[in-house]
């Protein structure tokens, strides 16, 4: 990729880590095993199985984002990326398998290293467990009976009669 996309991805993030990095090398992947790496509005799709730095690449270089549904998390912590193409029905799940870490060597050097790489080299691919989500849905909002704010219709709960939001829902557990 173009040193023109990293720099776009360093302006988005803030700066310039090996986590953004690992990343731009996943779109570089996705690329090379797909050849789709951005297309029309919702046809590609990510789940993120990690909220870190490499997620802001994925979404300057896919288009995918949190607003139009097709940039997904899925709390794992693991620094993994399913991607799916509605169109052709393509999909590919990748993990970085790099074992090197800050420990090993310095901050700047790391980075280097993986962009230097080829991505076939920092990532097992595989299929995806689970299938490509639903397109993203637009709910009404409710009002929460107890703080008066909006929340989505799906997101509420009822509690003695009432619909109150998650914020205000106390809930009921018996230990497990």
């Amino acid at each position: 990729m173009e040193a023109l996309s990293w720099q776009r991805c360093v302006d988005f993030h803030g700066h310039s880590c090996p986590g953004l990095a690992i990343g731009f090398k996943a779109v570089e992947a996705l690329e090379q095993q797909m050849g789709l790496v951005c297309g029309g509005d919702e046809e590609l799709v990510c789940v993120t199985e990690n909220d870190a730095c490499g997620v802001d690449a994925v979404q300057v270089l896919t288009g995918c984002s949190l607003g139009k549904g097709n940039l997904l998390y899925r709390e794992r912590g693991k620094m993994a990326f399913s991607f799916f193409n509605r169109t052709t029905g393509q999909n590919l799940r990748m993990v970085f398998k790099l074992s090197v870490s800050r420990k090993d060597v310095g901050r700047e050097e790391l980075q280097q290293m993986i962009l230097d790489a080829d991505p076939a080299t920092l990532f097992q691919f595989s299929q995806p467990g689970f299938s490509v989500p639903e397109k993203a849905r637009i709910f009404d909002s409710l009002t929460c009976e107890q703080c008066g704010e909006h929340a989505v219709e799906h997101l509420i709960r009822l509690h003695e009669g009432k619909k109150i939001c998650l914020d205000c829902f106390e809930r009921y557990t018996r230990g497990w």
